[in-house]
């Protein structure tokens, strides 16, 4: 009982600081910042974590055009943060955490209105906050586990040097992106993560991202939408939200809805073609990305900000880091 106290006590912890994390005003967290927080959270983990932040020169070497494409509008340089923690047996398959770190969403050169532009859009990097700490909480707790996080971090700005509706972005992947609405950046900078996640041959790739603000049109503010194909783990995850207090609730992912992100002048557009289904059509999106390992993604834009039944101080909810601690110690 003492024990499981001491864990509760430091998954609370790190989920408030995960929370402290998102709620920073935009002028206060750059893409540098995160990379900085991942620096902290490796000297109090110890010996046992590293950091790699590859910046510009990196990226464009490794042919991350979606994370340069994305942040090049920017006077704020992107970043690409890798946290690793080697907390179990050497050999063992990693199990790998993508968090979206988006640090300020202006929309791009398509501009969000008014009301969308001033609402929280300082925190579309809680996905990256979350898989920070949940790196954190996982070692402060003894999970014995080879951990990776990985963290595309941006600027999403309209400038001169703005990237643009038409566009044609090549990713990591070799595959071409082509950019429909800049605001729909989020999946862009994911896309070259989720290819990058594959030098580690993963156990599994769990991907944690503000990504739609239809997932919040389909179930409110009380799940994050979750989106797998593999049957058995979406199970597994909803248990473990519904034990850790961060509920998930699936949506489909059939391949039928691929036809729905191929593009016209690009191999993938980062919109669906018709209005509707737009949480899933971001998740077909990323599939296109996530292949050659087991993969869940992560919606977490319902479960951003906390409700006010939940007795959480206003702002981040900090969400799902209890359920991301829960899997890792039990997957």
């Amino acid at each position: 009982m003492k024990d499981g106290l001491v864990r509760g006590k430091i998954v609370g912890e790190e989920t408030n600081a995960c929370r402290r994390l998102a709620n920073l005003p935009g002028s206060d967290v750059v893409p540098k910042t995160l990379s900085d927080e991942a620096r902290k959270i490796a000297k109090r983990i110890g010996e046992k974590a590293k950091v790699k932040v590859l910046g510009v020169p990196e990226m464009k070497k490794l042919g991350m055009g979606g994370v340069l494409g994305v942040g090049q509008g920017s006077s704020e340089e992107p970043r690409f943060i890798v946290l690793e923690f080697a907390g179990g047996k050497k050999g063992d398959k990693p199990l790998v955490l993508v968090g979206k770190g988006v640090t300020f969403d202006t929309g791009g050169l398509n501009l969000k209105p008014d009301a969308s532009i001033s609402d929280g859009m300082n925190m579309d990097m809680s996905g990256a906050a979350a898989v920070l700490h949940t790196v954190a909480a996982a070692a402060r707790t003894g999970i014995r586990r080879n951990i990776v996080a990985l963290v595309p971090a941006v600027e999403n700005m309209p400038s001169g040097s703005s990237y643009r509706p038409g566009d044609i972005l090549r990713s990591m992947s070799g595959k071409t992106i082509e950019v429909k609405n800049t605001d729909a950046e989020g999946r862009i900078i994911l896309a070259d993560a989720l290819t990058y996640a594959k030098r580690y041959d993963p156990a599994i790739v769990v991907d944690v991202a503000t990504l739609t603000g239809a997932a919040m049109v389909a179930l409110g503010e009380r799940a994050s939408a979750i989106f797998t194909q593999d049957e058995k783990m979406e199970h597994r995850f909803r248990a473990w939200g519904e034990e850790s207090g961060d509920f998930v609730w699936p949506l489909p992912l059939w391949e039928e809805y691929d036809a729905e992100v191929q593009g016209t002048f690009g191999d993938v557009a980062n919109l669906g073609r018709a209005r509707w289904g737009g949480a899933i059509t971001a998740a077909a999106f990323l599939k296109q990305f996530a292949d050659g390992y087991p993969w869940v993604h992560i919606d977490m834009a319902p479960r951003m900000t906390a409700v006010e039944d939940e007795f959480l101080a206003k702002g981040a909810a900090g969400a799902p880091v209890r359920l991301l601690v829960r899997m890792l110690r039990e997957f």
